[in-house]
């Protein structure tokens, strides 16, 4: 079934202007100029083809015709307050769907959802491995990316941008190479890793040194089982937290990404 269109602010406007039964009234509600609400109820009536309101006397007064739909315009707008409620409903939601790369989650990510949860016991979480899944089609609230921006997304970094290279303790004077961080010209790797995480399993591992992002292998660094070579430095790509405009603006999704970002 065709459905008609409605000019839904015009209807908003006359069911405030029939409450107040002043265009004056109906304005500082809505926030608008009067002239404003009779443009609106004349386009309205135009639309229609029916008299809303008429002067008398006394004051505005509705007509018969203007009676006749109002109650239905009430309980229609409480239908969609209903409606937006519902579809709302996913913001106040205790679920978080999350695709984040491994390595991250491991070394970074795991632990302050942990300790997000501490403060919200009853939140629940879906973990997805590919970070570049659709949202849509993984249903995601959030991803982790090792990007160079958010792109079209909404999104914050985690961390800045930096990179090292680093080896373990004895590991041979070879390269590790993974797509996210180009060797040096002229360089030649003797291991492929098809990401940060295989290349930093390379890494402890002692099949040679890698360019990683500094966030990856602070731990490692710190406890001896990487060593520095070089840097670290400032570097191109850093692990963005991203989704789009409609998630971020949820309230769990803010709750989420203040907590990420807050000051350890």
């Amino acid at each position: 079934m065709k459905r008609t269109h409605l000019p839904l602010n015009a209807l908003r406007v006359f069911d405030a202007a029939a409450r107040h039964l002043s265009f004056t009234r109906a304005a500082d509600e809505l926030a608008v100029t009067p002239a404003a609400v009779g443009q609106q109820i004349r386009a309205l009536e135009d639309h229609l083809g029916t008299v809303l309101f008429r002067r008398t006397s006394r004051g505005l007064e509705l007509t018969d015709e203007a009676l006749a739909g109002l109650d239905a315009l009430r309980e229609g707008f409480l239908r969609f307050e209903e409606s937006v409620q519902s579809m709302q409903a996913g913001q106040a939601s205790d679920r978080y769907t999350i695709a984040a790369p491994r390595e991250f989650y491991a070394q970074w990510l795991a632990p302050r959802l942990a300790r997000f949860r501490t403060a919200n016991p009853d939140i629940h979480f879906q973990l997805v491995a590919d970070e570049n899944a659709d949202f849509t089609e993984a249903n995601l609230d959030v991803a982790v990316r090792l990007v160079d921006g958010p792109g079209e997304l909404e999104g914050v970094e985690l961390a800045p941008a930096r990179r090292v290279v680093v080896a373990a303790p004895g590991a041979p004077d070879s390269w590790i190479d993974w797509p996210g961080a180009p060797l040096p010209e002229g360089a030649e790797a003797q291991v492929q890793a098809g990401n940060a995480g295989q290349a930093l399993s390379s890494s402890l591992a002692g099949l040679g040194k890698a360019i990683l992002p500094y966030l990856l292998v602070e731990d490692a660094l710190e406890d001896g089982r990487l060593t520095a070579l070089e840097g670290p430095d400032e570097g191109r790509r850093a692990y963005w937290l991203v989704a789009p405009l409609p998630q971020w603006r949820q309230k769990k999704v803010k709750a989420l990404v203040a907590s990420l970002t807050a000051d350890e």
